[in-house]
C-alpha cells in the first residue's frame, strides 16, 4: 500500500473514530444530558468561568458550547468539523506511519 492509501484509511478511520468519541469524552469529563454533574471536571471549568465573569456564564463560552453538545449532542456543523479534525489527523498519523512500514 502506498502513502495516499494509508492516509486516506487513516482519514476515514479518524473522522469516524473523532465523531463516535466526542460524546463519550464529554459524559466522562461531565457534560451530560441532565446538565454539569457535580464535582467532575466539568463543574470546575464552570466555576472558574462563572467566578471570572461575575457569578454568570457567558453565552458562546467554552463551557457553554460543550454543556450545549453534551445535552443535544452534535449538531450538523459540529458534526462535519470534529470529523474535519479528526480525519486531518488520523491521515497526519497514518502517513507518517507509512514511512516506516
Amino acid at each position: 500500500m502506498g502513502l495516499l492509501s494509508f492516509s486516506l484509511i487513516g482519514g476515514v478511520i479518524g473522522g469516524a473514530a473523532t465523531v463516535a468519541a466526542a460524546p463519550l469524552v464529554l459524559g466522562a469529563v461531565g457534560f451530560t444530558a441532565a446538565g454539569i454533574a457535580a464535582s467532575s471536571y466539568a463543574a470546575g471549568m464552570m466555576s472558574a468561568a462563572a467566578g471570572a465573569n461575575g457569578g454568570a456564564i457567558a453565552a458562546g463560552s467554552t463551557v457553554a458550547v460543550l454543556q450545549s453538545v453534551g445535552a443535544a449532542g452534535l449538531g450538523a456543523t459540529l458534526t462535519t468539523a470534529t470529523a474535519g479534525v479528526g480525519a486531518s489527523v488520523g491521515a497526519g498519523i497514518a502517513a507518517v506511519a507509512a514511512v516506516f512500514i
